[in-house]
């Protein structure tokens, strides 16, 4: 398994990974992910400037022959003026596909991402996480991160979500 920078080439692989994302995420929320029709396809334009720009990372696990297991994207963003911190990285999408967890390349994606914002000078990375996530939970606590806020979610259908 080959963790590497993806290419624009790699983005067409990457989509059908958002794609799954966006399904898990509306399953386990669907108030907060209420995706519109083709959100992955919309991710296109976003993935293909993260492999240009020096401040971004889209990372894909190769298990060879350009066939793609999972990503990682990830970017950064400035800060609210009223905090001294100017600049943060934001972990924006982990995805391994399910035959390839368990096998530390997640972490290892992470680690790469930390790394290289780090180089560039960025002192915070953040992320979300589902509340209902536990695994993804137990992975960013391993890899270094903790719980600072939640976000809490008020709206039409709170009723249904478990």
């Amino acid at each position: 398994m080959t963790i590497r920078p993806a290419t624009v080439d790699d983005v067409d692989a990457i989509i059908p990974m958002v794609d799954r994302i966006c399904q898990f995420h509306e399953q386990r929320d669907p108030v907060r992910f209420a995706y519109v029709p083709k959100a992955a396809e919309m991710y296109r334009g976003w993935l293909t400037e993260r492999v240009t720009d020096p401040e971004s990372v889209l990372l894909v696990a190769d298990c060879g022959h350009g066939q793609l297991v999972g990503f990682l994207a990830a970017a950064t963003q400035r800060e609210l003026p009223i905090y001294r911190t100017g600049k943060i990285g934001f972990i924006h999408d982990v995805w391994v596909e399910e035959a390839y967890r368990n096998e530390g390349i997640a972490r290892q994606m992470i680690m790469l991402a930390l790394e290289h914002f780090a180089q560039i000078g960025i002192d915070q990375v953040r992320l979300d996480v589902l509340v209902s996530n536990g695994r993804a939970e137990a992975l960013f606590r391993a890899c270094g991160f903790r719980p600072s806020t939640m976000t809490m979610v008020w709206g039409k259908g709170n009723e249904q979500v478990v």
